[in-house]
């Protein structure tokens, strides 16, 4: 018996998650607009954690082409929310047909076309179950704070591409975006409310419940 190498553990993980039309299409719609969704495998994760948390308030740092917030949809209680930030107004247009593909009810989104650093400290104190973190990497320590101070007790705080694709790894890396990756990640490691998991999956995955 031979053991599995990481790589091919992520491939299988990856190839086990299948996809529905709607977001096949808004994976189409991304390649157009040249935006990196989420892998399925990490779209699936956000829907367990969702699920389990009971997600009725969402917070989503960069929308894209709507295919984290469609798994974010999928998982979260049928009367939740997902507000969504991003600054691109296409990526909005996008987002919106992606949602309409997945017969997505327009009460249950909020889009907001904003800077997510001008956004965020509008949004309530410890009021969303959970806060996905996918915007531009050199912004994810301040965006790592913002979601720590929404969320409420038992909620959880999920960063992607958490590793800068690997290079939180390296110590000879000490450019501008692997020291955010490397920050981000010490804010909640340093935090004792909050309980952390790095998950090999797609670019990386770091994620943090909020003690109750």
């Amino acid at each position: 018996m031979t053991d599995s190498s990481p790589a091919d553990l992520n491939s299988y993980a990856e190839s086990a998650i299948v996809e529905d039309d709607a977001l096949l299409a808004a994976r189409s719609r991304a390649d157009e607009l040249g935006t990196a969704p989420v892998s399925p495998a990490v779209g699936a994760l956000l829907a367990v954690l969702a699920r389990a948390t009971d997600a009725r308030a969402v917070v989503e740092i960069g929308t894209g082409t709507g295919v984290s917030g469609l798994w974010l949809l999928n998982g979260m209680a049928a009367d939740g929310v997902l507000t969504t930030i991003d600054p691109e107004p296409e990526h909005h247009r996008a987002a919106r047909q992606s949602f309409a593909g997945g017969d997505i009810p327009a009460g249950r989104t909020r889009l907001i076309n904003g800077t997510p650093l001008e956004v965020l400290p509008r949004l309530t104190d410890a009021s969303y179950d959970l806060v996905f973190v996918d915007g531009p990497l050199i912004d994810h320590p301040r965006f790592v704070t913002e979601a720590i101070r929404m969320l409420r007790p038992g909620g959880v705080v999920v960063v992607h591409n958490a590793t800068a694709q690997g290079a939180v790894g390296d110590p000879t890396r000490n450019d501008p975006l692997t020291a955010a990756a490397r920050e981000a990640a010490m804010l909640i490691a340093d935090d004792e409310r909050l309980l952390p998991v790095v998950i090999p999956l797609g670019a990386g995955v770091l994620a943090a419940a909020k003690a109750r």
